[in-house]
């Protein structure tokens, strides 16, 4: 039997007016992944998220969260009281305390008191705001007033966490707190929505990536999307490049293509571990001056940018 995910969407789509932000939608996120979901700004992730989270409604097509029809007004309650959301501008009560902020969310939840006050504390305590906690967040910074957010969506333990940007507006130690959190998190289980413009930190967290630009336009893990567009690629230094040396590279039935770049030759081949002795061996017999083989490291960004259309 196929794995049904907790995160479900069927042909989901959403207008307004006469533009379609999100044109029939269709993909599963098992339990306990972490699924990045990229693409330019107006492309319709929040939308996506707003859908999924029960903000708004479709315009047409089905989804399922935790087996719940977001369609459904009954389901939907128990959507919104499951799941976690942090939204790229959180709304925060400028007058209160962090937290205050965090005790009115978590009685929205109808998180018990006590253990309130001890989420409360943990998080605070972990995201280094504690000896802040009775100060109004208006004047947080933006980065401070972030942590306060990803710290409201976890008072209430949801299963699925929605996150957009959950990086955004923190300095680089407080990024990697964060990012160090959400690998907790998976660990406990939870399934995590992550929209991000931070290509690196998608590559990091993320167990599979989907790109999209009103439709899906590709779905894999980081991975094995870099290896659908590029292959395994050897990058072979020389001291200095020749139309023979290159042709002998060319003529072995194990490379896939070769590229010059000034004096490194970038050679696709189907196994590094296995084809690269030959190709050496090919190279010295040839008569180059070989100063160093690695395999080729391509980022999520190329990925990005070659499924997009985008010239770099």
């Amino acid at each position: 039997m196929p794995v049904i995910g907790v995160i479900e969407t069927k042909d989901l789509s959403r207008s307004f007016g006469s533009v379609t932000v999100v044109d029939h939608l269709n993909m599963s996120i098992p339990s306990g992944e972490v699924f990045g979901f990229l693409g330019p700004n107006g492309a319709g992730k929040t939308t996506t998220v707003r859908m999924l989270a029960c903000l708004i409604k479709p315009s047409g097509g089905t989804a399922t969260v935790d087996g719940l029809d977001v369609t459904d007004e009954k389901d939907a309650m128990q959507v919104r009281s499951r799941v976690g959301l942090l939204t790229e501008t959180p709304g925060l009560y400028d007058t209160l305390s962090a937290y205050k902020n965090l005790r009115f969310y978590g009685r929205l939840y109808d998180v018990p008191e006590q253990r309130l006050n001890d989420r409360i504390e943990y998080y605070l305590k972990l995201l280094g705001l504690w000896e802040k906690r009775d100060q109004a967040v208006g004047g947080y910074s933006k980065g401070m007033r972030q942590k306060i957010a990803i710290a409201r969506c976890l008072l209430h333990d949801p299963k699925v966490l929605f996150l957009d940007e959950p990086t955004s507006g923190l300095d680089p130690e407080a990024s990697h707190l964060v990012r160090d959190f959400i690998s907790e998190l998976k660990k406990e289980g939870r399934t995590i929505f992550l929209c991000t413009h931070n290509l690196d930190e998608a590559d990091r967290l993320c167990d599979r990536i989907g790109i999209f630009r009103g439709h899906l336009l590709s779905v894999d893990s980081p991975s094995r999307l870099k290896d659908k567009l590029y292959g395994r690629q050897v990058v072979v230094k020389l001291k200095e490049v020749t139309p023979t040396l290159v042709n002998t590279v060319k003529a072995q039935n194990y490379v896939g293509g070769v590229e010059v770049n000034g004096k490194e030759l970038l050679v696709r081949v189907n196994s590094p571990e296995s084809d690269n002795p030959a190709l050496v061996r090919a190279l010295v017999a040839a008569g180059a001056d070989i100063q160093f083989v690695s395999e080729a490291s391509r980022s999520l960004e190329d990925v990005y940018f070659n499924i997009m259309g985008v010239k770099q």
